[in-house]
């Protein structure tokens, strides 16, 4: 879905969420991050896959901070019944896999590999599946989704109007207080953070395809572009507009 190189110094990334698989490599430097409240981080020549819609943060581990390359993953790449696995075992050290993905990124950069990239793309995903399946454990059976997973289902089918508490819990059917503490406490963030974490991710797709920061806040229900570029920069330690200029450069 996407290609994200960056080199930050300083920003820290709260609390968020991403629709899709999050493929990093670090070249530089380390991170360290929080995946369902269990802190993380991205030793020398690891492969990290952190999976969708489960809340993350992100900070410099080092002086220097950190230089990575990312790959966003569509859901059909991967099967949504590995993201337990990789929730508890997000960073995978497998030289060969490491290499794989480094090839994939040098692919990419170039027009008219489009077959070499889908290839090395293949391989790698078939090498994570390999990782990630004989962790799979067995769902207890006639597991209900709780109020927690009904009220994301709703902020995911309403990320464009929203939906105010009072409104959210009449919907499901519970108190408001009790609706807050649940979500937090079952997925590590609150349902508003959440919400404008699954529109800046929308948000990011749009900048890309080359629609202007104003067009895009009102695509994806955020009030203004004020709005949008308050909540982008929180997220991304960078502006929507520059954000697009520096895509729009690379594709130059």
């Amino acid at each position: 879905m996407e290609v994200f190189h960056a080199h930050y110094t300083e920003h820290a990334y709260p609390m968020h969420v991403h629709e899709a698989w999050t493929l990093l490599i670090v070249d530089d430097g380390a991170v360290r991050y929080d995946l369902d409240r269990r802190e993380r981080g991205t030793p020398h020549d690891t492969v990290s896959l952190l999976p969708p819609q489960v809340p993350h943060n992100g900070s410099p581990a080092t002086a220097r901070g950190f230089r990575k390359r990312v790959l966003y993953l569509d859901r059909t790449r991967l099967d949504e019944s590995l993201i337990g696995a990789a929730v508890d075992g997000p960073d995978l050290a497998d030289p060969l896999l490491r290499r794989r993905v480094g090839q994939l990124h040098a692919a990419l950069a170039n027009r008219g590999d489009e077959l070499e990239a889908e290839s090395r793309l293949a391989l790698i995903c078939e090498r994570l599946r390999g990782h990630l399946r004989p962790r799979l454990l067995p769902r207890p059976p006639g597991t209900a989704p709780g109020v927690a997973q009904t009220l994301r289902e709703l902020l995911d089918e309403r990320l464009l109007q929203g939906v105010t508490l009072d409104e959210a819990a009449k919907l499901v059917h519970a108190h408001p207080a009790h609706l807050v503490r649940s979500f937090s406490a079952a997925f590590g963030i609150a349902p508003h953070q959440y919400l404008m974490a699954r529109r800046v991710d929308r948000a990011r797709r749009l900048l890309l395809d080359g629609r202007p920061p104003g067009e895009v806040a009102a695509a994806v229900g955020f009030y203004d572009q004020s709005h949008l570029a308050r909540h982008f920069k929180r997220l991304m330690g960078i502006a929507p507009g520059r954000y697009a200029r520096g895509a729009t450069d690379r594709r130059g």
